[in-house]
């Protein structure tokens, strides 16, 4: 059976499941198109080249647009989770199914159908995002038994924070940008919320009160201390904080009012992305298990869609899937060779450039779904010097209190870090256990560590495992190959634009490393494309 989902809107993106293994999960975002980009006919394109034949299902992802004098629903909506339509229809000629859940029941079904496949006689579903905050109750034929609401627009009112903060955002008529919750994320490990005084705590709870962020009410808070005084100032430090506690308490109460305890707890929405709120979840110890799939954001919903409308037919939603489930890179053009010296890689010659200072690109295979570089997109980097973290924040041109996750072989995980567990997918904080990996350690000791095994990545691991041989531990700076609000970087001219304006020493693409020459290489007299 051959199922294609589409996500229409921002993320756009289609998802491809074949007879239960996903094929293809393509964000409209990716190969250097803008951030958060709307599905495109390129994708659409895309997904055609790939795939043999006509897909037995076409499951369009429920979604609004503005329009007129209110919202126009796409397919079954933005709410509703068990709002189901099936019908049939011709596809170029093909009858097949055409089936549609809404937005909501995208990512209840993305965070279930990608979870281990076990039996449970009921699942709980935590979706929150920029429109919807609740829990739902799952049964075990899949269907919502049970809907939570806790907080509308949590991750709004999480970036609203920011726009408080930010002397360029206006007073009234406009939206925050749901990016900035990163940042606050990150500001947030520089304050303390024990140090928020009365004024900062009440307009802190009043961001939970407020009716809506579309648009966002800040001249509302104009007697807020974080009010235009800078989102790096102590005041809002503190806020951020303090709000970040806040929204998981409120969501913490609702699941021991309303759940019963020892649930498997399953994560999507935006909000999933937050390693703090992922961390806190997983320590609290009220459900039996807690799982959040590496593209809890509107990027997986597409997969969601797919995996409902497999669910619907056959009654089992669970998919054998990789993270890696993107294009292979597109080699459109060669790098120059007056430029780049061209050799086959050599991972222990690498690791040694590597711990000298190098800064380099690395692309392999296909790319990975979710919006975090986990070892085929990255840019790689020694993990001891501040500066390197200083130096990966200029050329991603971002702000200098983000921190620089790191990618850690699971063999050395316990020697470096406190927590020793698997994350791949790099979803949850936890401590160093050394102060001496200070461009991975966020200021308040922590870090968003992606663990490599061999047989996830088997390129990277052997990177790690020389680097480990050289320095004792298998730990690198990871952090995405995309130029600044574009997606990931899928072909060699874009690579080498990259690399080039950006000041790389080298890039590393499948088995090839292209090292910048200096004054003192000979320029190179061989074909470009020998060992290609």
């Amino acid at each position: 059976m051959l199922v294609v989902g589409i996500k229409p809107g921002h993320d756009g993106s289609m998802a491809v499941i074949e007879d239960g293994r996903l094929a293809l999960a393509l964000e409209s975002e990716k190969d250097s198109f803008a951030r958060h980009w709307h599905l495109t006919p390129t994708t659409l394109l895309q997904v055609a080249e790939r795939i043999g034949e006509i897909p037995d299902i076409i499951a369009l992802g429920g979604w609004r647009v503005a329009g007129g004098s209110g919202h126009k629903s796409v397919g079954s909506g933005y709410h509703g989770p068990n709002d189901l339509v099936q019908r049939g229809t011709r596809l170029f000629g093909k009858e097949v199914t055409y089936f549609s859940s809404s937005h909501v029941r995208s990512h209840i079904m993305s965070a279930i159908g990608m979870a281990p496949g076990e039996a449970h006689p009921q699942q709980a579903v935590l979706v929150w995002e920029g429109v919807t905050g609740g829990f739902y109750l799952v049964d075990d034929g899949f269907r919502v038994v049970h809907e939570i609401p806790v907080l509308a627009e949590p991750g709004a009112r999480y970036a609203f924070l920011f726009a408080v903060a930010d002397p360029t955002f206006p007073d009234s008529g406009a939206v925050p940008d749901l990016a900035v919750s990163g940042k606050l994320m990150a500001l947030a490990a520089y304050g303390d919320p024990e140090e928020a005084d009365e004024r900062t705590r009440r307009a802190v709870d009043r961001i939970f009160e407020v009716d809506t962020i579309y648009p966002a009410p800040k001249a509302e808070f104009r007697d807020a201390p974080f009010y235009n005084v800078g989102v790096e100032s102590d005041a809002a430090k503190t806020a951020a904080a303090l709000l970040n506690r806040q929204v998981f308490e409120v969501f913490a109460d609702a699941a021991k009012e309303h759940l019963p305890p020892g649930l498997p707890l399953r994560i999507a929405g935006g909000c999933g992305l937050n390693c703090d709120w992922n961390t806190l979840w997983r320590r609290s110890g009220y459900f039996s298990s807690v799982f959040v799939p590496p593209c809890p954001n509107d990027s997986g919903s597409a997969v969601g869609n797919a995996i409902d409308a497999l669910c619907t037919v056959t009654g089992d939603p669970y998919i054998d899937w990789s993270v890696y489930s993107g294009l292979e890179f597109e080699w459109d053009t060669e790098p120059d060779p007056a430029t780049w010296r061209r050799s086959s890689l050599d991972h222990r010659e690498l690791a040694q450039a590597i711990a000298g200072g190098h800064v380099t690109a690395w692309v392999q295979g296909r790319w990975e779904i979710g919006p975090r570089a986990l070892g085929n997109r990255s840019i790689l980097a020694e993990p001891f010097r501040s500066a390197t973290r200083d130096r990966l924040n200029s050329i991603k041109q971002r702000e200098s209190y983000r921190p620089i996750a790191p990618c850690c072989r699971i063999e050395d995980v316990g020697q470096v870090f406190h927590d020793d567990f698997p994350d791949p997918y790099m979803l949850y904080f936890r401590m160093l256990r050394s102060t001496d990996m200070r461009a991975v350690t966020h200021t308040d000791g922590s870090a968003r560590v992606q663990t490599v095994r061999r047989e996830d990545n088997q390129p990277l691991h052997e990177l790690l495992s020389a680097f480990s041989a050289q320095h004792g531990a298998g730990i690198l700076c990871n952090t995405s190959l995309n130029f600044k609000g574009m997606g990931f970087i899928n072909r060699m001219s874009d690579l080498v634009e990259f690399c080039e304006t950006r000041g790389l020493d080298g890039m590393v693409v499948g088995d090839t490393w292209f090292r910048r020459r200096t004054d003192s290489d000979p320029a190179s007299l061989t074909d470009p494309r020998q060992g290609k």
